[in-house]
């Protein structure tokens, strides 16, 4: 079994080879970007792709996006370092087979990679209950688009409005349109609201 890792930090692709190294029949290549995890995917082939949400180029999400374009088929694992559901849900609407959060037992990956790969959804019990929940007491949240995901994520991580235009490939009106979008569907007045939102839900 291949598996590609996508992933700019080297020492968590360190710690995926050492908590996989005991799976005899696990392959692992990896990229260090959006970019090059696109050519590896369509050079390698891999039975799963492991992603990181925040990469150096481009969204997780995005890149997700166009492995699925190149193959409907493909198998993903969002990889994040937050457990916040509103991701979890983003990743299974996309296309997504599974959500990790950095904070899940390390010892668990081989199983989640294992269960998507044969086709089944790998969410930690404790994401789902947690999906559950968001679903049923804060539906306005999974109205928000990947887009505006994206936006609201990279406002509270303190990106500028021309930063987060420049990182989405789109222009500056763009963004502030999805900015008013969310401040409405998230009952917001100011952009300070929604990084209040965003870190409140965990979406950095």
């Amino acid at each position: 079994m291949k598996v590609l890792i996508i992933e700019d930090h080297p020492i968590v692709i360190a710690g995926f080879r050492a908590s996989l190294s005991v799976e005899g029949d696990i392959e692992i290549v990896d990229a260090r970007s959006g970019a090059d995890g696109l050519a590896v995917f369509s050079r390698e082939n891999p039975d799963c792709v492991v992603i990181d949400i925040n990469l150096p180029d481009r969204s997780g999400f995005d890149v997700s996006r166009q492995i699925k374009e190149m193959d409907a088929s493909a198998k993903i694992l969002i990889f994040t370092m937050s457990d916040a559901p509103i991701l979890a849900a983003k990743a299974v609407e996309m296309g997504a087979k599974g959500f990790f959060s950095k904070n899940d037992d390390p010892s668990l990956m081989a199983k989640a990679i294992r269960t998507i790969v044969r086709g089944e959804i790998w969410l930690p019990d404790d994401v789902a209950q947690k999906l559950a929940l968001v679903s049923v007491g804060k539906g306005e949240m999974l109205d928000i688009s990947e887009r505006e995901l994206d936006v609201l994520r990279l406002l509270a991580k303190g990106r500028s409005m021309s930063e987060i235009a420049e990182a989405t490939a789109v222009s500056y009106k763009t963004v502030t349109n999805d900015c008013a979008a969310l401040r409405e569907k998230l009952n917001a007045r100011t952009s300070m609201e929604l990084v209040r939102i965003a870190v409140e839900q965990k979406i950095i």
